[in-house]
């Protein structure tokens, strides 16, 4: 009789339950999704103000998981949601461009079977991340990168059992990373890079022993690195760039054969290369520049096959180079040792006989004419920068048709600017702090290529006029600063529409400011300083709502200044030494009153 009454229950039990699922399969078939996820997905979207993408303007309808509500997506056999991928339209905007705007509602936690939550690129989702995140039981990827985020990153994170990706980069998190997160022990992508956080890398980390992605970079984080990173040996991504991090690298490191990529740059790094770094044997990219790395390069180095691309620039490192380096380093295309305590003479014949794209020795005390290259249309970026080169720079260029990217600033190179033939698809050109002479137009011409944008003459002997500007041209940068120009400033300026910098100081420039001038709304330094303009200070320049930084001193300028930001918030200095301008931050114009308190 007992176990009849058992068995009576159990069939009743069953039968309950049984009903209960019918009835959540009916829910979620009669709406499209279950109740409870459609309400907290539209208690997020209640949350987003503004929403420029109009992802959201598809959610509507009781039917969330028909495939009609962008970025939702469900299980069809149950009618829960699994997924929200929310992300910026591909192909992006300006950085500052506004996609969401709005917070986080508390409510996506209660989106129980969630397995993939992404949230990346609005730019202005702002406050915390939610503690209720905590409640995703079967979340296995949280992507809340590159929004506005602020605040601690919430310990409750550490509850997420089956979560493989952690990525919160580019927002405005602070605090010190949470020791809880090292309960995430499955974790095998994880990047908090370019926010706020601070102090030390938690030892309770040692338990990523799956780990294949880690980037703390551009945080202001602190202390050594562990040691224990050399226990992950999936580890094939490390960036722990632009941080306060000190000590040496730990040799532990070295082990991690599967690493394919390493920058430590930008730290308070001390010590030497470790010799070990031979055992790095996949490592394609290398950097370490700006640290306190003392000694030699180790001639292990060169062991490093599939090296590709190498910075020790900015160190203490010293002579002489590794002989090892002339046979070794089979891949390498790019490499920069500026910088340091090199005094090479010459550039070494191992890097001149490569098939390089990039060179970069600036500061490595090189000497005489500069050097030719056995494969000179290979290179894209060259930077001989603040050595003393005196001549070559005519043959230099010959045949360097990728070339984009040339600095040979603060040098003792000596020529007329009309024997430079630059190659067509430059992009940067910085020959400042020379002895070049000649005329301007010889490099700022009508054949001046769209994709120029960057021109730095400063501090030579150019003479000549500012020629006429046609349109379409790319120029962001244009410094001809302390040179022997004549002439006025063209009205055609205003055809630069790219420009953010314009620097035309200490020359012999006459004439008017014209008011085209204030059409370059992306312009954010301007010196006209030590010049001899005349007339009035263009009230069209009020237009240039980014300025931060200009500078009429020492002309002829006469009249009131522009009455508004930022030109009457800059110091008096930028107006001082022209002929009568009057007006904030100088003194009142005379027959107008000054203006009362409280106006």
């Amino acid at each position: 009789m007992q176990i009849l009454r058992w068995v009576l229950m159990l069939l009743l039990i069953i039968s309950i339950f049984g009903q209960l699922s019918k009835s959540e399969r009916t829910e979620a078939t009669d709406s499209g999704c279950n109740a409870a996820d459609r309400a907290a997905l539209l208690s997020f979207k209640a949350k987003i103000m503004r929403d420029t993408t109009g992802i959201l303007e598809s959610w509507v309808g009781a039917d969330c998981c028909g495939g009609s509500w962008e970025g939702v997506g469900c299980n069809p056999a149950t009618g829960r949601v699994t997924s929200l991928v929310l992300q910026k339209p591909s192909g992006g905007g300006a950085a500052d461009d506004i996609y969401m705007e709005g917070t986080l509602s508390p409510a996506l936690g209660n989106l129980q079977f969630l397995e993939v939550l992404v949230i990346s690129g609005m730019n202005r989702i702002r406050g915390n991340i939610p503690n209720t995140l905590s409640s995703l039981r079967h979340l296995t990827q949280l992507v809340l990168e590159g929004n506005s985020l602020v605040g601690p990153i919430p310990s409750a994170i550490s509850r997420l059992p089956t979560l493989k990706t952690l990525l919160l980069d580019g927002n405005r998190l602070r605090g010190q990373i949470p020791p809880s997160l090292g309960n995430l022990k499955g974790l095998l992508q994880l990047n908090l890079a370019k926010n706020y956080l601070a102090g030390p890398i938690p030892p309770t980390f040692k338990n990523f022993q799956s780990l294949q992605f880690l980037d703390f970079s551009h945080n202001l984080l602190s202390g050594v690195i562990p040691g224990f990173l050399g226990q992950f040996h999936n580890l094939t991504f490390v960036d722990l760039s632009n941080n306060q991090l000190s000590g040496p690298i730990p040799i532990s490191l070295c082990s991690l054969t599967a690493l394919s990529d390493v920058s430590l740059s930008n730290n308070q790094l001390t010590g030497r290369i470790p010799e070990q770094i031979s055992g790095l044997k996949s490592l394609t990219s290398l950097s370490l520049s700006n640290n306190h790395l003392t000694g030699q390069i180790p001639a292990s180095l060169a062991k490093l096959e599939n090296l590709w691309n190498l910075n020790l620039s900015r160190n203490a490192l010293s002579n002489p180079l590794p002989s090892t380096l002339a046979k070794g380093l089979p891949s390498l295309l790019s490499i920069d040792l500026s910088y340091n305590h090199f005094s090479l003479g010459t550039v070494p014949n191992w890097i001149r006989s490569r098939e390089l794209t990039a060179v970069h020795l600036a500061g490595c005390g090189l000497r005489g004419t500069l050097p030719t290259f056995t494969t000179p249309t290979s290179l894209t970026s060259v930077d001989f920068s603040n050595n003393h080169f005196v001549y070559g720079i005519s043959t230099f260029l010959t045949k360097m048709s990728s070339l984009q990217f040339l600095k040979l600033s603060n040098n003792q190179l000596k020529l007329d600017v009309s024997h430079i033939v630059l190659p067509k698809g430059i992009s940067s050109i910085d020959l400042s702090s020379n002895q070049l002479f000649g005329p301007l137009s010889a490099i700022l011409n009508e054949h001046t290529t769209s994709f120029l944008e960057v021109i730095d003459v400063s501090r030579n002997r150019i003479s000549g006029t500012i020629p006429e500007f046609r349109k379409g041209l790319a120029l962001k940068v244009l410094n001809i600063w302390s040179n022997k120009i004549t002439g006025h400033i063209p009205s055609s300026i205003s055809n630069l529409i790219e420009l953010q910098r314009f620097d035309i100081g200490r020359n012999q420039i006459s004439g008017i400011i014209p008011s085209s001038l204030g059409l370059l709304v992306k312009l954010q330094w301007l010196d006209l300083s030590v010049n001899s303009l005349t007339g009035k200070i263009p009230n069209s320049l009020l237009g240039i709502k980014n300025l931060r930084h200009a500078s009429f001193r020492a002309n002829r300028l006469c009249g009131e200044i522009p009455q508004g930001r930022p030109f009457n918030i800059f110091p008096a200095a930028a107006y001082a030494h022209n002929q009568c301008l009057c007006g904030k931050p100088l003194l009142p114009c005379k027959g107008k009153k000054p203006p009362q308190i409280g106006q």
